[in-house]
């Protein structure tokens, strides 16, 4: 409903105005599915923000990086779109108790790998950790990354990765149709081909609204499986079909 202040006011005032005038804003929405709210409240619409120019779009995905992030965010003379996902509201994690910011635009090394890269948004960066340590246990190492905000977007971290891995694998839990995953995927294959030893794969939600039906919500989302089925397939390894507790007891 306020989608004309901040698309044609907010994102485009200090541009028309030459830098004259600045918008020190911050919009805190919620997203995410998982809390039963129906379609209209679990969607994720960061890639929307993303694609106007002058806005900056932040997804956090640990307790620290919210506090660094949002105190960036707060100094930031542009207008920022700060989208916190429900079910990390419920995440634990040390904060320092003495105020510090997060560069906005800096992408974390969740974890470091050589043998495929995971760029995982918000509540795909949890899933990707675990995803990336079942997979340690069977040789293959991935590294994670968490680009913490989707505009601007540090490319040059995940390019760095990504020449030094050959491959790489993209979780989000927004919708695939012009999203994110598909953003990055772009990017990587126009700027880093050469790098690349396999095709981009993407995983991420259904091109389709959130579920009401509890069941059907839960399986809406990625999770560590999914990934951990996308990375097989990026670095050409046999998918294990057998559980491990069911081989051992064959």
């Amino acid at each position: 409903m306020c989608f004309d202040q901040i698309l044609n006011q907010a994102a485009k005032l200090r541009y028309m105005t030459g830098g004259t005038a600045r918008v020190p804003l911050v919009l805190r929405a919620l997203w995410g599915s998982g809390m039963r709210r129906g379609a209209q409240h679990s969607q994720a619409l960061y890639p929307i923000f993303a694609h106007i120019p002058g806005l900056k779009v932040v997804v956090p995905s640990a307790p620290a990086d919210a506090k660094g992030l949002l105190a960036a965010a707060i100094r930031d003379d542009d207008p920022v779109i700060f989208f916190e996902h429900k079910m990390l509201y419920f995440s634990r994690g040390e904060v320092p108790a003495d105020p510090f910011t997060v560069p906005l635009g800096e992408a974390k090394v969740a974890r470091e790998g050589g043998d495929c890269t995971v760029v995982a948004l918000g509540s795909m960066v949890g899933q990707a950790l675990r995803a990336a340590g079942e997979l340690a246990e069977r040789g293959v190492e991935c590294e994670v990354i968490d680009p913490r905000t989707v505009s601007p977007l540090d490319t040059e971290t995940l390019y760095r990765s990504v020449w030094r891995t050959g491959h790489l694998v993209v979780a989000d839990e927004a919708s695939p149709r012009c999203g994110t995953a598909g953003d990055i995927a772009s990017l990587v294959a126009s700027n880093a081909f050469s790098a690349l030893r396999g095709p981009v794969q993407m995983v991420t939600s259904p091109h389709a609204p959130t579920p009401f039906s509890p069941v059907l919500e839960d399986a809406y989302p990625p999770s560590a499986g999914d990934i951990v089925a996308a990375v097989e397939t990026a670095i050409g390894m046999p998918a294990r079909s057998t559980p491990p507790e069911q081989e051992h007891a064959s």
